[in-house]
């Protein structure tokens, strides 16, 4: 039997009925529609200052991509991220990434480290340094963490940005959008809808990736593809040793496994390992859970998780316990890669 999760708090079961409504539409996201507005128009006034210059976007001196979506919650941002910086890599440019480290403590500009912890700078950059094998930035001001990040790696050649889309300050020569299957949702700005801004039709530097079986919006785009690429023993996934699809496959053979996901959207992940036939007990966590405590029984037979809650966890914590890390083979689509280097070939990059 999968473990029993607490019983739902009441603002719990509030959050849980509006973000169902931000799908659908309903009374509670019609009564939130005047703070919609009111957003809105706050939005319009921060652009109108940045039209005017009273607000102006900071200079960099190497070309800046932000990988962002318009809706709240997990669209799929941080693998498109590093499927993109392979990409990157292939083509021979050095890229660097910065983020803002969603869920650690403070705000200030810190570079991340292999010794880092994910309550330092964030689960998603750590996991970005990790796996996507660049150095990292984290800070609530991208600006200055870009900066912080030059300075100390002056051969970067490109920042790529994790998620901040509405941080205009910072400066981008291409937007990656990301969408996955909820699309625009009910169509309305926070807090009535799960829209960050209002949709307007893609510009000639931006580009869409749908995290989806299909398109979700009517935006041209391209169609990701995703697949578990394999298991790896959580000392042997710090070690840096790749993901197996051989050890995945195996554990099909093995009884009483739990799959503990602490990601937006746990159901993807149970579904996929389903999908290649491994019978497993479910625990969703909340999105970015810190792993303080560890929310298995000790005598369980063994735990699959992703690499995002891999990062907050070492494998001193989890004993003799077998623990498998499920890694994540993501593809932008096809076409991505065409369209990448029409816009690359547009940047002036440092040599």
């Amino acid at each position: 039997m999968s473990p029993s999760p607490p019983r739902p708090t009441l603002a719990e079961r509030a959050s849980a009925r509006l973000q169902a409504e931000w799908l659908t539409g309903g009374p509670l996201s019609a009564a939130l529609l005047p703070l919609a507005w009111l957003y809105r128009s706050l939005l319009a006034l921060r652009r109108l200052a940045y039209a005017l210059g009273l607000k102006r976007t900071a200079a960099l001196p190497v070309p800046v991509i932000v990988v962002g979506n318009w809706i709240v919650g997990g669209a799929g941002k941080t693998p498109t991220t590093l499927a993109l910086l392979e990409q990157l890599r292939a083509r021979g440019l050095r890229a660097g990434v910065v983020s803002r480290g969603y869920g650690r403590e403070g705000d200030g500009v810190r570079l991340v480290t292999r010794v880092s912890t994910a309550r330092e700078v964030g689960d998603e950059p750590l996991l970005i340094h990790l796996r996507g094998r660049v150095p990292v930035a984290v800070g609530r001001d991208r600006v200055a963490a870009a900066r912080a990040l030059l300075k100390a790696e002056p051969s970067l050649q490109i920042v790529v940005s994790d998620d901040g889309l509405q941080h205009w300050r910072l400066p981008r020569q291409l937007s990656v959008l990301v969408f996955d299957e909820r699309g625009l949702g009910n169509g309305r700005l926070l807090p009535a809808g799960p829209l960050r801004q209002p949709p307007e039709a893609p510009g000639p530097g931006q580009l869409v990736v749908y995290n989806a079986s299909a398109a979700s919006t009517a935006l041209a785009g391209f169609v990701a593809e995703r697949r578990l690429a394999g298991a790896v023993r959580l000392a042997d996934w710090w070690a840096g040793h790749p993901a197996s699809m051989d050890i995945l496959l195996g554990l099909r053979e093995k009884p009483g496994l739990l799959a503990v996901a602490g990601v937006a959207r746990p159901q993807r992940f149970f579904d996929m390992l389903a999908r290649l036939g491994l019978r497993v007990d479910t625990l969703a966590l909340p999105d970015h859970d810190d792993f303080a405590a560890l929310p298995w029984a000790t005598d369980a037979p063994g735990i699959l998780l992703t690499e995002k809650d891999a990062v907050k966890l070492s494998p001193e914590r989890v004993g003799s316990l077998p623990v498998w890390v499920v890694a994540l083979d993501f593809s932008p689509g096809v076409g991505f890669a065409a369209a990448l280097d029409r816009q690359l070939n547009s940047l002036s990059l440092p040599a």
